[in-house]
């Protein structure tokens, strides 16, 4: 999240941020989590399709990179594998063009435009009033 909140810009980066946020146990409850990369609305022409991906790919790979770990509190242990066998998946992918398929993908209306000013990271208002680190359970 830390990731996608620096680098998004465009409107598919807050709804795929949107998509992260709904993710979180904490904010959703406890359950089953993760999301199908074919079920992901990537856009209506290739070019829209190709600049997700991208967007996508990029921040995972600053992710990967160690970006604001720091402030995690932890270090995120298997994070590396896990982050090298999302990239794979999502390099392999290929976006489909019907975006019929998107369920579950936040619309144009539900993009995570709010950012907690405290952490600068982008939140699931209105699940929230702030962003993942505000509302991390302390042990």
């Amino acid at each position: 999240m830390l990731a996608v909140s620096d680098l998004a810009s465009e409107d598919w980066d807050f709804r795929f941020a949107a998509l992260l946020t709904l993710q979180d146990q904490n904010v959703m409850g406890r359950g089953a989590v993760g999301f199908d990369l074919a079920e992901c609305d990537w856009g209506a022409t290739e070019r829209q399709r190709a600049r997700a991906k991208d967007f996508v790919l990029r921040a995972t790979a600053l992710a990967a990179s160690g970006h604001r770990w720091s402030e995690l509190g932890y270090h995120p242990p298997r994070v590396h594998d896990y982050l090298h066998r999302f990239t794979t998946m999502v390099e392999s992918c290929t976006p489909p063009a019907d975006s019929s398929a998107a369920r579950g993908f936040p619309g144009p209306d539900e993009a995570a435009m709010a950012s907690c000013v405290r952490h600068r990271v982008l939140s699931a208002l209105p699940l929230w009033d702030g962003c993942f680190l505000c509302n991390r359970p302390h042990y």
